[in-house]
């Protein structure tokens, strides 16, 4: 008996872990799909032709943004989004940066589920951006 109930256990483990698999593999499906849907990526010359037209803003911390910027950005961080969405018009283009593309794709999906739906991401960031530049 000891035996055959241990079998259903590791059994019962094994159900639970592939549930579990399942479940992350979703999640991560629907993360994909929804940075797909919410921002379009665009290489650093297509960046510049665009930016100057919309509203420009770095999604990086005070301190990173005082460090250097790109000319003509707003600093809204990523951890204040949610409380500032409002300083940001639905009815323009929004590109955002940050330093690698991690954090403005995090804002991206933010604003696209607060209904903007122009939204683009500097490929690579800050840290591969080669034009103008302004430090506080």
């Amino acid at each position: 008996m000891f035996i055959e109930r241990k079998g259903y256990t590791t059994l019962a483990s094994w159900i639970i872990a592939v549930l579990i698999l399942l479940v992350l593999l979703g999640y991560e499906t629907y993360q994909f799909i929804m940075r797909r849907k919410a921002l379009k990526v665009l290489n650093e010359e297509k960046f510049k032709e665009g930016y100057r037209k919309a509203q420009l803003i770095d999604v990086r911390e005070p301190n990173e943004f005082n460090a250097g910027h790109i000319l003509g950005a707003r600093n809204i961080p990523v951890t204040q989004l949610k409380q500032r969405t409002s300083e940001i018009r639905k009815d323009q283009p929004v590109y955002l940066y940050c330093q690698s593309a991690q954090r403005s794709t995090r804002a991206a999906v933010m604003l696209y589920r607060r209904g903007y739906h122009e939204i683009y991401q500097l490929k690579g960031g800050y840290k591969k951006w080669t034009g103008k530049t302004k430090k506080k």
